[in-house]
């Protein structure tokens, strides 16, 4: 266990049917909602992207769970990086144990996907309908839901790079399939990463404006 800045940082293990995932959560003194990260193929709970915004969350009293989808012995196998059902399917796993935790079990839940975890996401948050309060995407990939886009309730926030020109066109695409309270965010002159000065400040900026309009914790 970890305390920075009056935020307690654990390392979890959660049940998802017969494996065990691996996260890590960040708590604030006093959280008023919680956010669980899906990253994308090829990532991790360690992303330094993610971790980023989850610590500017925390900063605005939001905990965080950044999660591992796949095992360490899973981690090897491209195809399942892809296989958003199963990513989702976690998610859900994820969101029950979030849902038991005796310090966050009352809290309203956002998720936050990248890459494929935005697709597994939004799967998941249709799935899980009322039960997720908003969903933000950064630099996902909202076109492997495609089932899903028409049916998910929760507000959506799309953030891709504006140099990211094949993203930028898929989430367009998805943006036009989805029903509910959606945005689309095209963040200037950054690329896939956002890896460029500032520009990943503003997406934290985005998330956290986001989640605390649509997960009440703001005035509308």
């Amino acid at each position: 266990m970890q305390e920075t800045k009056n935020v307690t940082e654990l390392q979890v293990l959660l049940p998802a049917g017969d494996i065990t995932l691996t996260g890590s959560l960040l708590i604030p003194q006093n959280p008023v909602a919680v956010v669980l990260f899906a990253h994308g193929s090829g990532s991790s709970r360690k992303s330094p992207r993610n971790k980023f915004i989850a610590s500017v969350l925390c900063e605005h009293n939001i905990a965080a769970l950044l999660l591992d989808l796949l095992t360490p012995s899973e981690k090897n196998n491209f195809e399942l990086g892809f296989d958003i059902d199963l990513l989702a399917k976690r998610i859900l796993s994820a969101t029950k144990w979030l849902q038991s935790h005796p310090d966050l079990h009352r809290l309203p839940i956002g998720y936050f996907g990248s890459d494929t975890g935005g697709a597994a996401t939004i799967e998941a948050a249709a799935l899980a309908a009322e039960q997720i309060g908003a969903v933000v995407s950064r630099g996902g990939r909202p076109d492997m839901a495609e089932q899903y886009l028409a049916r998910i309730t929760a507000p959506t926030l799309l953030i891709v790079a504006s140099n990211d020109d094949i993203i930028v066109k898929l989430n367009q695409q998805a943006a036009q399939r989805m029903l509910t309270v959606h945005r689309l965010d095209i963040v200037p002159d950054a690329t896939h990463f956002f890896e460029e000065s500032g520009k990943l400040a503003i997406v934290a900026k985005l998330t956290v404006q986001w989640f605390e309009k649509h997960l009440g914790l703001v005035s509308k």
